[in-house]
């Protein structure tokens, strides 16, 4: 299903996480199989359209008034796997990260005080209601975080040229993914000090906690597909660059670990820089 719109997509990158139709209770679980027999399912671009045009508005709409009852749908094994969008969940969380991303004369301009403080106090009172939920997505803008590669082997790596656009991503089994982070933590306190790498691996590693076991994880590059020429697209090999520096750390050999490191850092580095260029 492909929504009219003239708002141009950001440059987002996703980690996701599909759970079999038997991690949800009654009545989701029959409603996320009914969905998945659909054949319009919407995509993520337009998702993020839908969004977009929320924060078009006057005044603007920063977080949507009805949680989504959309999803992405994946079959493994003949397993049908369901990963809800829960935009409005997603929108709340993203909104308080906000005061961290811009400077607050850029903020009040795009979101006033007042909406902002209205979203808070929503959020609030939706949280005393449901203390437990958790997004099935994360999201980065202009770049992949380092830590999502630990969870992924460069041979489940997909590329593919598209129609339109490339595609490029990664799939694991959950207890694959798992079994990095716990090994990308050990290798990371046991050759690092504490710090903002660690920090981030641990709060993945937390995260996909919450998730069946038997679930999908997915790092899709979404739209920044359109920010790399196509033969660096087709050359990237992040996931390897990871795996090659955590061995080098567990070898003792820093020299070689930060070669790769350099070598990850530049790539996105410069995939960073053009969301400044005019």
């Amino acid at each position: 299903m492909a929504l009219a719109s003239s708002v141009k997509v950001p440059y987002m990158a996703y980690l996701r996480v599909y759970e079999p139709l038997a991690a949800f209770p009654e009545p989701e679980r029959s409603h996320w199989a009914r969905y998945a027999k659909r054949e319009d399912t919407p995509t993520a671009q337009d998702e993020q359209r839908r969004a977009l045009a929320d924060l078009l508005a006057t005044p603007p709409v920063p977080v949507p008034v009805h949680e989504s009852a959309d999803a992405f749908i994946a079959v493994v094994d003949e397993v049908t796997c369901v990963c809800p969008w829960r935009t409005r969940l997603r929108g709340w969380q993203a909104l308080e990260a906000l005061d961290e991303l811009l400077p607050a004369s850029v903020l009040d301009a795009a979101l006033p005080p007042v909406v902002r403080l209205q979203a808070a106090g929503d959020y609030e009172r939706w949280r005393e209601r449901n203390p437990d939920a958790r997004p099935w997505i994360r999201g980065a803008a202009w770049h992949v975080p380092v830590r999502w590669f630990v969870l992924f082997d460069d041979g489940e790596r997909e590329y593919t040229k598209g129609d339109q656009a490339p595609v490029m991503r990664y799939r694991t089994p959950m207890v694959e993914a798992r079994r990095r982070v716990a090994r990308g933590l050990r290798t990371l306190r046991d050759a690092l000090e504490e710090g903002p790498l660690i920090d981030g691996l641990v709060d993945v590693g937390r995260w996909l906690e919450e998730f069946h076991p038997r679930s999908l994880v997915e790092l899709d590059y979404g739209g920044l597909v359109h920010a790399v020429p196509e033969e660096q697209l087709a050359e990237d090999r992040s996931a390897a660059e990871v795996a090659e520096g955590l061995a080098a750390l567990r070898e003792g050999d820093g020299e070689r670990a930060g070669v790769a490191y350099e070598k990850l850092s530049q790539r996105w580095r410069a995939v960073r820089e053009r969301q400044f260029s005019s």
